[in-house]
């Protein structure tokens, strides 16, 4: 079910997102060559309590951290760990706020150093290039579902890119994931509701230099590329209100 949030709601959703945007503006200038991953969720971990605010994917159906990192060609959920970023790497760092019972979720994927391949930083401008026309696509009269999915994997393969299909956005707000599921492709057999005003979403592609199919490594969080090429995570938490779409997770 689908759960509208009133504009006070809103307002603190915001309030939560503002506060994540914030922390990801901090991290992008300390994601470089030599730092490790745990020691990026530990400025994290830091930084959300010092705010008042409880990270919310640590311990959520076991996570055992407060970020998912993930490197090159991890897809999603990586989990934090001494490795140290290397020149050429590129790192998605998604996360997740409760400030007093009110969920945020961003995810943003940087380069590392200065010898990231063309075509690595060609995947990364196309996906974040993919959220900003799904988040387009919320802005058409009667919109579904749909118009976010389609113009993502539309612009994804255009380029030569696949779009991963064994993961997707939702809802969110006032739990860390709430429906309606939001596919980065568009599914035949997926429901295709229409989108209201109250809706509070999470849109998140996750594009891959490769091919589209995953596995999930033996730790049980980390997903990979079936062949070892890269992919790119990038996501935004939306509000569909009466003034319009508004992207939370952006600094005013």
């Amino acid at each position: 079910m689908i759960t509208l949030k009133t504009e006070d709601q809103i307002k603190y959703i915001h309030d939560s997102c503002r506060l994540l945007a914030q922390l990801h503006d901090k991290l992008e200038k300390i994601v470089e060559v030599g730092i490790t991953t745990q020691e990026i969720d530990r400025i994290a971990y830091d930084f959300i309590l010092k705010h008042k605010g409880t990270p919310a994917f640590l311990h959520y159906g076991g996570f055992p951290n407060t970020c998912c990192i993930s490197i090159n060609e991890q897809v999603i959920h990586g989990i934090p760990s001494m490795r140290k970023l290397k020149d050429g790497d590129i790192v998605s760092l998604d996360i997740g706020i409760n400030l007093n019972g009110y969920f945020s979720d961003a995810a943003r994927t940087h380069l590392v150093g200065n010898h990231v391949p063309d075509d690595v930083k060609k995947l990364v401008k196309i996906t974040n290039e993919s959220l900003l026309l799904g988040i387009e696509g919320t802005e058409k009269r009667g919109a579904r579902i749909h118009d976010i999915s389609l113009p993502i994997s539309r612009h994804a393969e255009r380029h030569g890119f696949s779009v991963v299909r064994d993961y997707c956005g939702h809802g969110v707000g006032l739990q860390v994931h709430e429906d309606p599921q939001i596919p980065n492709y568009v599914n035949s057999f997926s429901p295709n509701p229409r989108l209201r005003e109250g809706m509070v979403l999470a849109i998140e592609p996750m594009i891959n230099l490769g091919n589209k199919r995953v596995e999930t490594l033996e730790d049980g969080w980390t997903v990979v590329t079936a062949d070892g090429k890269p992919s790119a995570h990038v996501e935004h938490t939306i509000a569909i209100t009466s003034n319009g779409v508004i992207i939370l997770t952006l600094q005013d």
